[in-house]
């Protein structure tokens, strides 16, 4: 027995003082490992949203987005949550009963409070942004324009959300907004990559817009947006063309061919077999062709007639562009300036879905076999092609060989791109689930959602900072037991040498 004592006085483990400080070592450890996960584990984050109404010529569409509630302003990235078409044409179309631009809004409404939580729906910005549909109707008439804009105003007026106003985009704020739109939802900007370019194409006008190394901004102006995002100055250099929208340019083109006011054209931008006849008077109703009226006042109508050629319908495409003025170092056409095409570029809005249609969106495909592959659409007969796509409607169905010719020889023939850099195009709809589009750059600029500068950022991960606060209280627990064990059997004997 006194054996036995005498062992356990001198084990340092059957010290009453010693079990109380492990215990209260392994207590503390454990604690402050458990605080440090809890406090750092992700969260499931309240959200913010947002709400862009971008009224086109043709239609009108609502897109929602969303983002980390806690990261405004900072590192919260904002993303698409919801987007409804509005049905009907465009708020420009309304132009005569401006009451129905603001009741066709009404479904698209009606789903964004849905999809919105009710307890967000006073502080979610509402915005609405028309294009060039509006921007030719104001050209137009001003006072239409205005009546229209009232009307879509209170019918938003009277949603739940925070309106902050409707506005017409110059072609310039559109142009770079879909820059920033494709850059920011590619994560280009935040990483300081080399940004993509951004082609957009609407029912009345469409878009270049990139980041030339060549172009400063001294020659041709108008033509410079500068941005300093996350850190990086930008100097981007965009256009818009009024009027070069593919339904204006199917406009001008019908107007090049009836010039002389006759009663039959015979065009190779349609199939085989097409016929309708067609009125003048609506021809002419939009500011992009009134100026090319016949000198003699043509017969009321004519009966439009397909022949499905795709080289003629080239030469009638090339017909609404100049591309024999330019007083700049390059132009594009009209007499615009333009600096060479660097980099890879993303084309969307109408190019996507017209070359969706045509089954065209592969730009590895060597452009010859593009233009062979569409010259073969363009000559099947018009029965045949209304056959085989018996869901769409006939009047988008018909446009399909001129919309795709008048793509090709815009991006070919206007904008510069060749058989070798075809290849840089690609023809997106979306991007990591958002569309492609002015709208969202538009919401990003108006809640400073990009900061001019970049963000701070902790020196280590979340990941890192855990495993730090994990792994260094063990190590001080390993190091203090093994320090304990060895210099306890000096401590114990001192009391015996006393």
């Amino acid at each position: 027995m006194s054996a036995q004592r005498e062992m356990k006085e001198k084990n340092p483990w059957h010290k009453p003082v010693t079990i109380i400080i492990t215990v209260i070592a392994v207590i503390a450890i454990v604690a402050l490992v458990t605080v440090a996960v809890l406090q750092n584990r992700p969260v499931l984050q309240k959200r913010k949203y947002g709400i862009v109404l971008d009224a086109g010529s043709s239609h009108t569409a609502l897109y929602i987005y969303d983002w980390p509630a806690e990261k405004d302003n900072n590192t919260g990235r904002v993303e698409q949550k919801h987007s409804c078409k509005v049905k009907g044409k465009g708020i420009s179309s309304y132009a005569s009963e401006p009451s129905l631009a603001g009741d066709s809004l009404r479904d698209c409404m009606r789903e964004a409070m849905e999809q919105v939580p009710d307890k967000r729906h006073s502080e979610t910005p509402l915005y609405l942004g028309a294009t060039a549909g509006m921007r030719l109707l104001n050209m137009e008439n001003s006072t239409a324009s205005d009546k229209v804009f009232q009307a879509v105003e209170e019918a938003l007026q009277r949603s739940p959300f925070s309106f902050q106003g409707a506005r017409i985009l110059s072609g310039q704020e559109e142009g770079a907004f879909g820059w920033v739109t494709v850059n920011y939802l590619d994560d280009r900007l935040k990483q300081g990559l080399e940004t993509i370019g951004a082609l957009d194409l609407g029912g009345a006008s469409t878009q270049i817009s990139f980041v030339s190394k060549d172009y400063d901004g001294s020659e041709s102006p108008s033509n410079s947006v500068t941005f300093r995002l996350y850190g990086n100055d930008y100097n981007l250099y965009t256009h818009s063309f009024l009027c070069y929208g593919k339904d204006q340019v199917l406009r001008m083109a019908l107007a090049e061919q009836t010039k002389s006011g006759p009663t039959t054209i015979l065009d190779p931008c349609f199939h085989p077999g097409y016929n309708v006849t067609k009125n003048y008077t609506v021809l002419y109703d939009s500011p992009c062709v009134s100026n090319r009226k016949p000198e003699r006042p043509p017969p009321p109508t004519f009966f439009h007639v397909g022949n499905g050629n795709f080289q003629q319908c080239q030469d009638v495409v090339k017909s609404v562009f100049n591309f024999t003025s330019c007083k700049y170092s390059n132009c594009s056409f009209n007499g615009v300036f333009q600096p060479q095409l660097q980099g890879t570029f993303g084309a969307f809005s109408a190019y996507y879905f017209v070359m969706n249609f045509l089954n065209l969106t592969d730009t590895s495909v060597p452009l010859k076999t593009v233009q062979d592959r569409l010259a073969s659409y363009c000559s099947t007969p018009w029965d045949q092609i209304t056959q085989q796509h018996p869901g769409v409607k006939v009047n988008y169905l018909a446009e399909y060989c001129f919309s795709g010719t008048y793509i090709l020889t815009l991006l070919t023939e206007g904008y510069g791109f060749t058989a070798e850099t075809y290849s840089n195009i690609k023809f997106i709809r979306k991007i990591k689930g958002s569309d492609a589009g002015w709208t969202l750059g538009y919401m990003l600029n108006l809640t400073n959602m990009i900061p001019a500068e970049a963000p701070d950022s902790p020196p280590l991960s979340h990941a890192g900072y855990v495993s730090v606060l994990t792994i260094m209280p063990i190590l001080l627990f390993i190091v203090l037991i093994v320090g304990l064990a060895i210099c306890w059997p000096h401590c114990a004997r001192s009391p015996e040498i006393v």
